[in-house]
């Protein structure tokens, strides 16, 4: 690099000498056949980044004019930045590099019970979750308040902060109503952080627990299956190479096994179980390697025990208007993209639209029609929206092309049957 370049440190690129200096994060997907050595990886990339040295907020390439990138890299994209012009030549560059692994989920089974799926299993970063991070949205700051949160406890534990005088317990808790995205997100979140964390630890891995499938099948067995279960993932985090990600889905269950048994409506073999999971838990936390992630969609449920030891609880509510028109417009540039919307045409962003007034254009008109569908919306869990294009298609294009105004019209009516099929349900609870 020239000398009125950035210093390179590591997989970072610093600016010299100035603590103001904004954070701008580059994940670099390399091929998965790609031999060419890391150092060389980031030398082209550092290239590419100093000829494109004005960007403006999150931005990806994917296609290259040089050989040895498209030979050898998937893509390159800033992430996570601020919708702001960003100066890529006074930056603090932190560049992730990583291929994903194409191999779906194994399954943690106990030795004795074969039958018995104690978990799924995943090696991160995984194909499969590749894009969820980016089709979540939330209000602004969920995901980046998670992803400090992580990256602090491995701080913490590498500076060996005595946890005996300032307590964390690696314990996360979202919570809100069904379809809000919970499990994608932890699932994201881990895909995110082994990313992040690529030069800390080689790999990610991620164990799903079901706690319904706990509670329904291993009550005979007591927590003697538990602790089975969870020697298990301890093999995983005594690897200290991996970053390890244990996820308890609708934890509230655990919640609702060990009330009953309380009452007395359920064997005293379900408060055995329960305890002992919260054992294991107080137990694998001690490794400065792993991170426990527990959804539940029932807030009133949820255990003390479980509250106590979450060091975030955040809530995760349904999209507001902002959120639920910059889904909508994900979904409408990807159907651009596959071209079953045609000719492809220029939409606002949310902050675009109103930063312009709401000026008279047919890019505006279109990007307000697009705004009054999402305000029509409001209500509609993040699942349901992702569905509805589909449904727009299904139920009133039926054409193999269609244009974005006529499509506008069909997600319009799909809104109100989503709407209109919502009421009959509830009135019929």
């Amino acid at each position: 690099m020239d000398g009125d370049k950035m210093d390179v440190v590591g997989d970072v690129k610093q600016a010299p000498n100035d603590i103001s200096t904004v954070n701008v994060h580059v994940e670099v997907h390399v091929k998965s056949h790609s031999t060419a050595r890391r150092d060389d990886i980031k030398m082209h990339v550092l290239a590419l980044l100093n000829r494109h040295r004005m960007v403006f907020g999150d931005y990806k390439w994917v296609e290259f004019d040089e050989d040895f990138l498209v030979k050898h890299v998937e893509s390159v994209a800033i992430v996570d930045a601020e919708r702001q012009p960003i100066d890529l030549k006074t930056c603090c560059l932190s560049i992730h590099i990583f291929t994903l692994n194409d191999d779906g989920p194994s399954t943690l089974n106990l030795e004795e019970e074969e039958e018995l799926s104690a978990a799924n299993h995943w090696l991160l970063p995984a194909a499969e979750f590749n894009g969820i991070w980016e089709s979540l949205v939330y209000e602004d700051g969920v995901k980046t308040q998670l992803l400090d949160y992580v990256s602090t406890t491995i701080f913490f534990s590498d500076k060996n902060v005595d946890s005996n005088l300032i307590a964390w317990n690696r314990v996360v808790l979202l919570h809100g109503p069904p379809g809000t995205g919970k499990t994608s997100l932890c699932k994201a979140l881990a895909q995110k952080l082994s990313i992040r964390l690529s030069n800390r630890y080689s790999y990610g891995q991620f164990v799903e627990i079901n706690s319904h499938s706990l509670f329904s099948k291993w009550f005979s067995e007591s927590g003697k299956l538990v602790t089975k279960m969870f020697q298990k993932i301890q093999q995983l985090i005594d690897d200290k190479e991996a970053l390890v990600f244990v996820l308890i889905d609708e934890v509230e269950s655990l919640t609702a096994a060990r009330n009953a048994a309380q009452a007395g409506t359920e064997p005293s073999d379900a408060i055995r179980v329960v305890n002992s999971v919260l054992t294991q838990l107080d137990q694998i936390k001690r490794h400065s390697n792993v991170v426990i992630l527990t959804t539940s969609n029932v807030t009133e449920k949820i255990d003390l025990a479980f509250v106590d030891r979450a060091d975030i609880k955040q809530y995760i509510g349904p999209p507001s208007t902002e959120a639920i028109f910059n889904i909508y417009l994900s979904c409408l540039e990807e159907l651009m993209k596959c071209q079953i919307i045609y000719p492809r045409q220029q939409l606002l962003t949310m902050f675009e639209l109103e930063t312009m007034g709401f000026l008279e254009s047919s890019v505006s008109e279109l990007s307000l029609t697009l705004r009054n569908i999402a305000v029509k919306s409001k209500g509609l869990s993040g699942r349901a929206l992702r569905k509805l294009p589909f449904l727009a298609h299904a139920l009133f294009v039926k054409t193999p092309t269609v244009t974005l105004e006529r499509f506008m019209e069909a997600m319009d009516k799909a809104v109100d049957k989503q709407l209109e099929e919502k009421a009959h349900l509830v009135n019929c609870v």
